[in-house]
């Protein structure tokens, strides 16, 4: 079977990013599978490609490449078309409502068309009008499913099907460093500054903590000059990018996830991979629907003082090695749902009941 996965661009450090290589990586193990990227800004994607992943770009936006055309939304839109029409795949699988909406419009009607989501689209009418062209839509969680299913209420079917975790064998965490680890894109909206106040909490009690902080992004600035203030240059440090978190994680005996709304757990599962319990907050859409507080982590409530209940329970497990190994345990058990293998066989199992 050819299956072609279409993303914005394949070359960044984002979440879905990286679900959409792990799951290129794991269907093409039994199939022909192509990734196309709308738009290509490095020599090389920043997380793994397999070797029997072939690779393509719709432009090519690196520097010092020339173009025949200036470069801009309505060159890279004509050129998308051109791609989508001219496709000779079974299964096309785009991962964002834009690139969704194009593809009901430009590719082929005897392809399979499937729309991955993580999100709730921030323009619904588009989707509205142009998704029931496509064959089903399948959400990342099923918090998900239910919101696309409520947002097409008379349009393609939604299923849900999980995301992968790289292909084994994953990195394991002795459980004895005392490090706390988070890692993803520094926003407002992934809470490091939360975390990085409770932390303070935690430097002041158990000193011989540090916490790690894995990733980039415009609030680098803020959050450093957070550290700074609350004096916690010795217990929190900026760690960078890095191809492979699972790798960090694993030299972890907590990892943090303090977002407020975070779509994607893939950090989440990640860490589970490595036998590392997670604490979250339970607002946190996507990782409260994979972290089970007394499983697999800790979750804490929101409230007017949730940084002292987020440091609370991570003080709670620091002072507790018994429960973070039982809670470790119960993630490595969770993540072996979200193996590579597991899901791309759901994903089959999808594609063979709807064509």
């Amino acid at each position: 079977m050819r299956i072609a996965l279409l993303l914005p661009s394949a070359y960044g450090m984002r979440g879905d990013v990286r679900a959409t290589l792990n799951l290129a990586n794991a269907l093409a193990e039994r199939h022909e599978v192509e990734v196309i990227s709308v738009r290509r800004q490095k020599e090389k994607p920043f997380f793994p490609v397999g070797p029997r992943v072939v690779m393509r770009s719709v432009v090519d936006a690196r520097p010092g490449v020339r173009h025949l055309l200036p470069r801009g939304q309505v060159r890279t839109e004509v050129a998308l078309w051109r791609v989508l029409r001219g496709l000779r795949c079974d299964v096309l699988v785009t991962t964002r409502p834009g690139l969704g909406v194009q593809a009901a419009r430009h590719a082929p009607r005897e392809l399979l068309k499937l729309a991955r989501e993580w999100a709730r689209p921030a323009v619904p009418a588009p989707v509205r009008r142009f998704y029931p062209r496509l064959d089903a839509v399948v959400a990342a969680t099923e918090a998900g499913q239910e919101e696309w299913g409520r947002l097409l209420d008379d349009g393609p079917a939604v299923r849900f099907v999980q995301d992968a975790l790289p292909g084994g064998p994953w990195p394991r965490s002795r459980m004895d460093n005392r490090i706390v680890a988070a890692g993803g894109r520094w926003v407002a909206a992934k809470g490091y500054d939360r975390l990085i106040r409770a932390f303070a909490i935690v430097a002041d009690k158990r000193p011989d903590w540090q916490l790690r902080l894995y990733g980039g992004g415009p609030e680098e600035r803020r959050l450093r000059a957070l550290a700074q203030e609350l004096d916690l240059h010795n217990h929190v440090y900026f760690m960078g990018t890095t191809p492979d978190l699972a790798g960090e994680f694993a030299k972890a005996s907590i990892v943090a996830n303090p977002s407020r709304g975070d779509d994607q757990a893939m950090t989440v599962l990640e860490a589970m991979g490595c036998g590392v319990p997670v604490v979250a907050y339970e607002g946190a859409r996507a990782p409260a629907e994979f972290v089970a507080t007394g499983y697999n982590g800790v979750l804490v409530p929101e409230s007017g003082a949730d940084e002292e209940l987020f440091a609370a329970a991570l003080l709670a497990l620091i002072d507790d090695e018994r429960r973070r190994r039982s809670l470790a345990a119960g993630a490595l058990d969770t993540a072996t749902r979200h193996a590579a293998a597991e899901v791309a066989g759901q994903w089959e199992k999808l594609i063979a009941d709807l064509r």
